[in-house]
């Protein structure tokens, strides 16, 4: 399973049936799941070794959302983590309703930052494994916790620009054009222009430092590649 989890984790959904791109993020994520219409649905189904988890959408029902999760915080079952997807217009309904979810993702949400926000929730938790980290020179991501630091400084990254980076790390030396990064970096759902690469790699090579910034490196008439490639290019700057 991806991310380290646990064959025995189930996480608990709200509602039943969850939304579809709620259970084809899970399902593509590894999770294992079941989803509860109400509390008393949740306790009958409740594992031997309790909810790894519970992901309670509220956009669409939000008084059976934060019914559910006092019921959760109550310890009617035996819960770890509680992430919220509420909607922008839902902001307010969240003040002075802190000890009720561990963390929120806006809806609609982005299948990697929801991910990201999980993964997170689980490794604080105890049930992500061992944290994923990837180095290149003095450059250090983290997968688990999205922090990245280089020479020991962290960075100050927004939620993409630490995808692009990081998908740069993992893949040094190759050649993407700005198409291949939209794609693979943004998703096929995004439809901005390859001016969104560039504003994004600008961005990273000035958090990086003068010192670092030509890790990212332009290929001319083709695009980025980051770190050193196997064989001579002479045509890069």
């Amino acid at each position: 399973m991806p991310y380290g989890a646990a064959v025995a984790d189930l996480l608990l959904v709200f509602p039943d049936p969850p939304p579809p791109l709620l259970a084809q993020t899970l399902d593509l994520a590894g999770y294992r799941w079941k989803a509860a219409a109400n509390a008393a649905v949740a306790m009958q189904q409740e594992p031997p070794d309790g909810w790894s988890g519970a992901v309670v959408v509220a956009d669409d029902d939000p008084e059976g959302a934060f019914s559910l999760c006092r019921s959760l915080r109550k310890g009617d079952t035996r819960i770890e983590t509680i992430l919220l997807l509420v909607s922008g217009a839902q902001l307010h309904e969240l003040e002075h309703r802190e000890d009720l979810f561990d963390d929120f993702c806006l809806s609609p949400f982005h299948p990697k930052e929801l991910e990201a926000r999980l993964r997170h929730l689980m490794y604080r938790a105890g049930r992500g494994g061992n944290p994923e980290i990837a180095s290149y020179g003095d450059l250090v991501l983290n997968f688990e916790t999205y922090q990245a630091a280089v020479a020991g400084k962290p960075l100050d990254l927004t939620y993409m620009e630490y995808e692009l980076l990081k998908f740069f790390v993992t893949h040094p030396g190759k050649v993407f054009t700005r198409e291949q990064l939209l794609s693979r970096v943004w998703g096929y759902e995004y439809y901005g222009g390859a001016r969104t690469v560039d504003v994004h790699v600008r961005r990273l090579r000035a958090k990086l430092g003068e010192e670092h910034a030509n890790l990212i490196q332009t290929v001319r008439s083709v695009g980025y590649r980051f770190g050193q490639s196997r064989w001579p290019v002479g045509e890069s700057g």
